[in-house]
């Protein structure tokens, strides 16, 4: 029984790094491209994405 419990849990840590990493590839695959300015406390601040 413990052998089967080990191996659910490093069945499940691998889903949850696949997830993790599938929804950060598609979050910088959506990410809007040109520039980005902001205003702040120390000026004007431009990035160019």
């Amino acid at each position: 029984m413990n052998r089967s419990n080990g191996l659910y849990v490093i069945i499940g840590v691998l889903v949850v790094a696949v997830i993790g990493l599938g929804a950060y590839i598609f979050h910088e695959e959506n990410k809007p491209q040109g520039i980005e300015m902001s205003i702040g406390k120390n000026g004007v601040s431009i990035e160019q994405n």
